[in-house]
């Protein structure tokens, strides 16, 4: 096996127990990456065996896991005019264009700041590394963005999750104890 195969047979993994894709989904993003050399037919027949490994272990998880928790952590913020987004594109540019398009089509003044993880943040939290969340308020201003900040991270710990933050608006949010656990849709 080539180190082609072996990085998209990692993302297959991680694409398959972020549980935020579905098996026609991971084709389409196979595609996406697959370089020539590459044996795409067993590739592509990786995706169930994987996708089954995660329907079992399933099976084992608790009836409420730390991502049904998190969910609810954002719709609470969202209910307060938080944009609260999960797996907001890639990257950290791709979330910010989410939550401007998020904000562009709600009620206008719903929202006055935001949140959100991105695809990398939800690799490293599937691989045991913790989950990063940036936030921030919808202007240029410090004082709301440290304000959003608190609530966000105020929400978490009384949802169970252990938070750390330095007060400030030039770190990220981390919750470096997250199991990641979230069901197929």
């Amino acid at each position: 096996m080539n180190e082609d195969e072996k990085y998209i047979l990692d993302s297959i993994k991680g694409w398959v127990w972020s549980g935020f894709y579905s098996k026609g989904d991971i084709r389409e993003m196979i595609y996406d990456i697959l370089e020539e050399g590459c044996d795409e037919e067993m590739l592509l027949a990786s995706i169930e065996p994987e996708i089954e490994k995660k329907r079992l272990a399933e099976k084992e998880w608790p009836e409420v896991t730390d991502f049904d928790r998190l969910h609810g952590v954002f719709y609470k913020l969202h209910e307060e005019g938080i944009c609260a987004l999960h797996n907001a594109g890639y990257t950290m540019s791709d979330g910010f264009e989410d939550v401007s398009h998020v904000v562009h089509d709600a009620p206008k003044g719903h929202y006055h700041s935001f949140c959100f993880y991105h695809g990398q943040d939800v690799e490293g939290a599937v691989n045991g590394r913790g989950l990063m969340i940036a936030f921030g308020a919808l202007e240029n201003d410090d004082e709301k963005s440290i304000q959003t900040g608190k609530s966000v991270a105020e929400s978490l710990s009384k949802a169970g999750f252990k938070v750390d933050w330095d007060g400030t608006i030039k770190t990220r949010i981390f919750l470096p104890e997250i199991e990641w656990q979230k069901r197929a849709a």
